[in-house]
């Protein structure tokens, strides 16, 4: 069998292709349909089965639309509750295509209907793991009490994953690959390998989730220290129960203006630019997430920091940004939330003053100084003394409690994210000095 595995680098998500003879299945497809078709064209096969591992909470699937322009049948575990044409695939369920037999097992514990995919094909072994095993982790058990329709507490789940982890792949040999849907940095674990596949005879070995721990002294060290969770976690759950709307289609609804020298509508604004032209002028209020490369999370910040059904503007580079940045926003579903898109007139709007890096050396002590990293990352150190924690996740809710007596100034550990913080906090905090400390918080390590 020839397994070919598409990587989302601003999502951390893998996705993948298995082509035996004429005939093409996929996993956990993205959003976007085209690398598939364009693959299936390359072989000259054809896609008959999309396999679903659970409905994921990070991103939005492809797979309606795949059924519905190919004809490929969706499988998924009957405990999804799919609101989309599917056959249910389950534990003892098989399917042949070509000279691979796919086989279902449940394995609950990130969600109560994830299911492993295994792939045979004479005795090569491959298992695609969803969000249930990872390379070095495994995926977290706290996502479906705020997520779907479908409520577990996390405890629960905890235990679900000791039990899936102790006993649902012993028959499998140490050979069989270990293909994830998720890598390094994506929010679905905590501490994920940036190899992109595994073996299990690796990971039996290696895995912190195969040591010998009892059920609680796995189940306090899953919950320990997860990171928080974006507000679109449990948007795309429900999104991905029901199967979303044609690509194409969705994001050509939103209208486009070129050097728009003023929005008529109130609204957000999400900027895309880099750092450096958002500074030199933006529209009042607007909220800088930096989109550049692929490097940039504008994905899961903008998920993060607005919230499902919030309508907003989009503010690009140029007309040919606009293609890419509606399809990085459709792959968390947000993009019916577009109103339009726009490039801007050259200086018609507002700057961002300048930081005097050498007086808040000096004198620290004049400023506000706001710290926008995680709660996990402010647990493990700090780079001011008297630093007020305020995670870019939570800060349009927490904005209110910046005193506004000093001017304030915004880091976090690398420069990104501060710059949507500092727009935050100077949208919010109207008539106070608000800077970004931006990559200088390296001097300050």
């Amino acid at each position: 069998m020839n397994i070919i595995q598409f990587e989302d680098k601003p999502l951390a998500h893998y996705s993948y292709a298995i082509i035996s003879g004429d005939e093409m299945a996929l996993v956990d497809p993205a959003r976007d349909s085209k690398p598939y078709y364009q693959l299936a064209e390359k072989h000259n096969v054809k896609i008959k089965a999309v396999f679903e591992t659970h409905p994921h909470a990070d991103f939005v699937s492809s797979h309606l639309q795949i059924h519905k322009e190919t004809g490929a049948t969706v499988y998924v575990s009957k405990l999804v509750g799919a609101n989309y044409p599917h056959n249910s695939f389950d534990d003892g369920d098989t399917l042949k295509l070509g000279e691979v037999t796919f086989s279902a097992i449940n394995t609950p514990g990130h969600s109560p209907d994830s299911i492993t995919i295994i792939a045979k094909n004479k005795e090569d072994y491959a298992m695609f793991s969803g969000d249930t095993l990872f390379i070095g982790d495994v995926g977290r058990p706290d996502l479906r009490e705020k997520a779907g329709n479908m409520k577990a507490k996390r405890e629960e789940l905890a235990k679900n994953m000791y039990q899936t982890i102790q006993s649902k792949f012993n028959e499998l040999p140490d050979h069989t690959v270990v293909y994830p849907a998720h890598g390094a940095g994506s929010l679905c674990g905590k501490n994920m390998s940036t190899d992109a596949s595994s073996t299990l005879g690796r990971e039996r070995k290696e895995n912190w989730a195969f040591k010998n721990l009892s059920e609680d002294q796995f189940v306090n060290h899953i919950l320990a220290d997860q990171p928080f969770i974006p507000s679109y976690f449990g948007y795309n759950v429900d999104i991905n129960k029901s199967g979303a709307d044609n690509l194409e289609r969705s994001i050509a609804k939103a209208e486009f203006h070129l050097k728009a020298n003023n929005i008529k509508e109130e609204a957000l604004v999400i900027d895309v630019r880099g750092e450096e032209a958002f500074k030199r002028n933006h529209i009042s209020g607007s909220i800088n997430i930096m989109a550049q490369t692929e490097d940039d999370k504008l994905e899961t910040w903008l998920g993060s920091i607005i919230k499902p059904e919030e309508k907003f503007f989009v503010v690009l580079n140029s007309v040919d940004d606009r293609d890419e940045i509606l399809h990085r926003i459709a792959k968390i579903g947000y993009e019916k939330q577009v109103i339009g898109s726009l490039t801007i007139d050259d200086a018609s709007f507002e700057t961002s003053e300048t930081l005097n890096l050498e007086d808040f050396k000096k004198h620290p002590s004049h400023y506000t100084i706001v710290d926008i990293r995680n709660r996990s990352e402010l647990a493990e150190e700090q780079f001011f003394e008297n630093a007020k924690p305020h995670p870019l996740n939570e800060l349009r809710d927490t904005v209110s409690n910046i005193p506004k007596d000093k001017p304030i100034v915004v880091h976090c550990a690398g420069g990104y994210r501060s710059a949507a913080g500092a727009s935050i906090i100077q949208k919010a905090l109207e008539g106070t000095k608000v800077y970004d400390l931006s990559t200088a918080v390296e001097q300050f390590k």
